[in-house]
């Protein structure tokens, strides 16, 4: 028994001395969005909201289970952008809103941080998934960005980009909106109007997603219907790396709002660069960008933005921003509204 004791003793301090010498867990933290915009919360039934939550959850199982599973980044956003394309709720995919002629026009963007590889399409019409033929495009084409028919022609060229028609796109929330903003700009005589009340409310959606792997490498990707009424082959921030796509070995941002207003402030390059040359927090970084220099020049929205070192911001100043996150820590959620 007194030999027992010390033996008992040596051995939890071996254990104890192990645990400590033992790598820590890599980071992993994923977050996602599914649109920008005012929606007042009486404008959404419990069944909506029920489904809102549900379609963002399942977007972070996606992402998060290729993260848990030693997968890279950019598969993780591909993955979790995919679902919130195929889910109706979003602006993006199979709920993109309607262009002035009753069609769809869809773009989409994706980025690798470290190694600063991007590929977007602009103003397809048949891509069952936008942001699949914007990894093509990165991936197995010398360019960067491809737009309309000759976008869908290289799509030809790829296996697995799935082909639809164009009414696939359709839902009947967003022939409603589409149909209320043709009433309201013809009332008023105006070239453009933007939706605006509880049945329609002013929502510029995208989806994204920027994930942090276990390697410690960063990638986003972004994907929208655009902005409901639009004209002329219209193409916001989405698509346009540094717009409403950005990602280096620091930080990464997918924006969602007045597209127009983050073309002109670059506004996700914007806020990495903050991070990168002035040594802002990403909070800070992302806060001042989006509360301050976007409203400054006329626009309005969000973004999502994540660090290496898996800090997490996600302001908007539209009243409402569809959000989900997974932090480093495990803990998780999804959110709506402001205080949430």
């Amino acid at each position: 028994m007194r030999l027992l004791i010390p033996l008992l003793a040596l051995a939890a301090m071996s254990a104890h001395v192990h645990a400590a010498d033992a790598p820590a867990r890599p980071k992993t933290a994923l977050v996602i969005h599914g649109g920008a915009g005012f929606v007042p919360k009486d404008s959404i039934s419990p069944q909506e909201l029920k489904a809102y939550h549900a379609a963002l959850n399942r977007a972070l199982d996606a992402g998060n289970a290729v993260l848990q599973g030693g997968g890279t980044a950019l598969d993780a956003v591909t993955a979790a952008v995919v679902v919130l394309e195929d889910a109706p709720q979003f602006n993006a995919g199979k709920g993109a809103v309607f262009n002035a002629k009753g069609g769809h026009e869809l773009d989409a963007a994706i980025m690798e941080g470290h190694t600063r590889r991007a590929g977007a399409v602009a103003g397809v019409t048949t891509i069952k998934n936008p942001v699949k033929l914007a990894r093509a495009v990165m991936e197995h084409s010398p360019h960067v960005m491809m737009a309309g028919a000759g976008a869908e022609a290289f799509a030809d060229s790829r296996p697995e980009i799935e082909r639809v028609p164009n009414t696939y796109f359709d839902t009947d929330k967003r022939r409603q909106q589409l149909e209320k903003a043709q009433r309201e700009e013809a009332a008023k005589g105006k070239r453009e109007a933007r939706t605006g009340d509880a049945d329609a409310p002013a929502y510029f959606g995208t989806v994204g997603a920027v994930a942090l792997d276990a390697r410690g490498h960063i990638a986003v990707a972004t994907s929208t219907g655009g902005m409901t009424n639009k004209k002329w082959g219209r193409v916001g921030d989405a698509p346009i790396i540094g717009a409403g796509t950005w990602g280096d070995d620091r930080c990464g941002v997918s924006g969602t709002g007045w597209g127009e207003f983050y073309i002109r402030n670059a506004v996700a390059h914007d806020i990495c660069a903050r991070v990168a040359y002035r040594g802002d927090s990403l909070q800070a970084a992302a806060d001042e960008v989006i509360n301050k220099v976007v409203p400054a020049t006329g626009g309005d929205g969000g973004a999502i933005a994540l660090d290496r070192d898996g800090n997490i911001a996600m302001p908007f100043n539209s009243g409402s921003m569809f959000r989900g996150w997974i932090r480093p820590d495990g803990s998780r959620g999804t959110a709506i509204h402001e205080a949430e």
